[in-house]
């Protein structure tokens, strides 16, 4: 009976971890994408660089909270593995430091960016030049 209970709560530990991350994505991927259209229109520049510009961030930034997702999943697998086997029940610690590293990982990410363009902005450079530098 205690380990149908394990089993179950870590099911359910790992739905909040998939919920909490996709959250975590929508909103940083909506606000990132805002915040760039934003720049770009008080900057001036309105044409079709401008929305090469918007995709290709979406798209990078995707890729990047899809890679952060899967390694998140497997850490999760991990934890379930060790949790079953050790019947250590740490498994809320784990939620909390998965969640946090997960956001810490895209705050950076959006944070590159940001330094990335701007720098680029007040040297002169073109939205170009700042396709041409991201990572």
């Amino acid at each position: 009976m205690q380990a149908r209970a394990v089993v179950v709560e870590i099911v359910v530990v790992v739905v909040v971890i998939v919920v909490v991350v996709v959250v975590v994505v929508v909103v940083v991927v909506v606000v990132v994408v805002v915040a760039e259209v934003v720049v770009v229109v008080a900057l001036g520049v309105v044409d079709v660089v401008v929305v090469v510009v918007v995709v290709v961030v979406v798209v990078v930034i995707v890729v990047v909270v899809v890679v952060i997702i899967i390694v998140a999943v497997i850490v999760v697998v991990v934890v379930v593995v060790v949790v079953v086997v050790v019947e250590v029940v740490v498994v809320e610690v784990v939620v909390v430091v998965v969640v946090a590293v997960v956001v810490v990982m895209v705050v950076i990410y959006i944070e590159k960016e940001r330094e990335i363009f701007f720098s680029i902005q007040h040297s002169g450079g073109s939205v170009a030049e700042w396709l041409a530098r991201r990572p």
